[in-house]
């Protein structure tokens, strides 16, 4: 047993004291980011190699800092991406809704795919898009200046020339593409305003711009996301729009077969909750 690996026996004693959800996992994390080793490699750092730095990155993650502004880095399918105070950091669930959109491109009969990420924050969906459908062009479009400062760091790195950022609004973006798009994907603000997010990291951290929806129901920004994508999509291109686990229903709503929509579907994230909502615009 090396010191480091002992050092980090007692850092993930504190981190499940203050209630981090993965405390082994996250002082790894931030002992592999300390020392420029990978996770497998902590044992290779010897007893005169270990930095004292270590542990102030733990004391950032006991105070509940997100891991990913300690590392300045997410990780989101196959991506690595820089991320930091200003942008949201991607979750998880967002990785399903991502998945749901690559698996329908590649199930298109259509060479070379355009996708509208609207709302792109960090630029994870449209990155992963842009790397797993290799012949897709990607507009993302992210109207916030500091989420915009994270997005073309994170596309100049991994975009291929395929991503192209639109410094927008979502709710008046592209018309040059109206009735082009093969598919619109979007992860939205739609916290209800007054409500507070459950985990620290979240409350305190990620943008409040990129978490609270507009009006009293916090969901003004996807029925932005439903009109933009009902004047962008081609007939039978598709939509896909990420919520909170409770508001699956209201967000069904939004997409009426009335303005076009249809096989509207609530799906559920890898909890079994519902997460978002797709649809297909008009018939084929």
């Amino acid at each position: 047993m090396t010191f480091l690996l002992d050092e980090i026996a007692l850092a993930t004693a504190r981190l499940a004291e203050a209630g981090v959800p993965s405390p082994r996992t996250d002082a790894e994390e931030i002992a592999a980011f300390v020392h420029g080793v990978r996770r497998s490699e902590l044992h290779n750092v010897t007893d005169s190699d270990f930095d004292a730095l270590f542990w102030e990155g733990v004391a950032r993650r006991e105070a509940r800092e997100p891991l990913q502004h300690i590392t300045g880095r997410a990780y989101f399918r196959y991506l690595s991406l820089e991320v930091g105070p200003g942008v949201f950091v991607p979750r998880p669930e967002t990785e399903v809704v991502a998945g749901w959109a690559i698996e329908r491109l590649r199930e298109m009969d259509v060479a070379s795919p355009v996708v509208v990420d609207l709302g792109t924050g960090s630029g994870a969906i449209a990155l992963s898009i842009a790397q797993e459908i290799a012949l897709a062009t990607v507009h993302a479009v992210e109207v916030d200046p500091d989420a915009y400062h994270w997005a073309k760091r994170n596309i100049l790195e991994h975009g291929q020339g395929r991503v192209h950022l639109h410094p927008e609004d979502l709710s008046d973006a592209l018309s040059e593409l109206d009735g082009q798009v093969d598919l619109v994907i979007s992860n939205p603000p739609y916290i209800p305003p007054g409500a507070i997010p459950r985990d620290p990291e979240v409350r305190d951290y990620d943008p409040h711009r990129a978490l609270y929806g507009s009006g009293s129901d916090g969901l003004d920004e996807v029925r932005a996301v439903e009109r933009t994508a009902r004047r962008l999509l081609r007939a039978g291109g598709f939509v896909a729009v990420e919520h909170a686990d409770e508001q699956g229903t209201p967000v069904y709503l939004i997409f009426s077969e009335d303005n076009g929509w249809r096989d509207v579907r609530s799906r559920q994230d890898l909890t079994r909750r519902d997460r978002f909502v797709t649809a297909r615009f008009g018939q084929e």
